[in-house]
């Protein structure tokens, strides 16, 4: 039992921010799960777009569909191969799912990003997903946009798992923890079961410094100001979490756990470093705690098997991370203008990525070749 079981008996769940058909049927999620103690898969756009723009693993998949479904379009031809990969990491996590009744072992597919903006669509789009993949350890991924919030009550309402992404404030966050508890509600008053429903809220990290230390570095805030890189995103997300644990004490929400609602727990996204001045594993050592999970690209997860530090680190010194975001805001840098144009590049950033996905799929395999 290494570093990384550690973390799952701290109330950590790692989670694996990486899908693809050779890494799948090579076995190497499963090997995950057996040493690491690897719980859960979440996918993306981008990641997709990697797996399926290079090598030949998808080709004879993609082939047969294409002789079954002529003329298909080209965003049809990718949710097949998705949903392909999605199954195979759900099989894989399924016995894990079982053993935890449920509270983990979930695998994550995304709605098209072209949808951030569009409730309707989003909903529509989330109930396709599911039926699609029929695994009842899948989690559909809504961004935590204006639109999305009420698409993410309206999903959870109808008995779907919610991974909610794109998440950088607390106040974004905020209202995708009630938005989840209204689904809930709204399955309650009408005598259906919520105890196998889940849900996370996945909480962006790394993104943050990123915008705020570079901000520090064209100097606002002047010399005062240096003292809060690498500190501003890890405050953020404390706070988030403080906020978690008084309302999981409400009595709202214990009026749900007394029917065996699980609470939605908070998914820190985004934890790879971007400034290689930071430790690898800053964005995991910092942030354990209970009822949390951490999603790792594979690098991230390397490195914290090798040096990481697992001990409860989530609730330390809150006080301090309350005074690091009074400063921020004291000395300019718009911590609230950031992370609103963060949910913006963020969406834009999936976008542009399933733009190159489908266009690679196309050129790789054009559908009336």
């Amino acid at each position: 039992m290494g570093k990384l079981n550690d973390l799952a008996n701290l109330g950590t769940a790692v989670w694996l921010d990486f899908v693809d058909r050779k890494f799948l049927e090579e076995g190497g999620l499963q090997k995950l799960v057996t040493e690491d103690g690897v719980t859960g898969v979440t996918s993306n756009p981008t990641i997709f777009q990697k797996a399926m723009g290079e090598g030949t693993a998808y080709d004879g998949t993609l082939a047969a569909f294409d002789k079954a479904n002529p003329g298909a379009a080209t965003i049809d031809r990718y949710e097949h191969l998705a949903i392909q990969d999605i199954k195979a990491a759900a099989e894989t996590l399924h016995p894990v799912y079982e053993r935890l009744n449920a509270e983990d072992g979930y695998v994550s597919l995304e709605v098209s990003p072209y949808l951030a903006n569009d409730t309707d669509g989003t909903i529509a789009e989330a109930e396709k997903l599911w039926t699609a993949v029929d695994r009842p350890n899948l989690m559909i991924k809504i961004p935590g946009t204006p639109a999305g919030v009420p698409a993410i009550a309206a999903t959870i309402a109808k008995g779907i798992n919610v991974n909610v992404t794109l998440l950088f404030s607390q106040e974004s966050y905020q209202a995708v923890a009630l938005a989840y508890v209204e689904g809930l509600e709204q399955r309650v008053a009408r005598g259906e079961p919520i105890d196998r429903i889940a849900s996370v809220a996945s909480f962006f990290i790394s993104r943050i410094d990123a915008e705020i230390d570079k901000k520090i570095d064209e100097g606002v805030g002047g010399n005062e100001a240096k003292a809060l890189k690498g500190k501003v995103a890890i405050a953020n997300a404390k706070l988030a979490y403080a906020w978690y644990q008084d309302f999981i004490a409400s009595d709202r929400w214990q009026a749900l756990a007394a029917k065996g609602a699980q609470p939605q727990r908070l998914l820190w996204a985004s934890t790879g470093t971007k400034n290689p001045d930071y430790p690898d594993t800053l964005y995991v050592d910092t942030l354990i705690g209970a009822d949390t999970v951490n999603t790792m690209p594979p690098s991230t997860l390397d490195a914290f098997r090798e040096r990481g530090t697992a001990k409860v680190t989530l609730t330390d010194d809150i006080e301090g991370a309350r005074r690091v975001l009074a400063d921020v805001e004291r000395l300019g840098l718009d911590l609230a203008g950031i992370t609103e144009r963060l949910v913006e590049g963020g969406v834009a950033s999936f976008s542009k990525s399933f733009d190159d996905l489908l266009g690679s799929i196309q050129a790789k395999h054009p559908a009336d070749a």
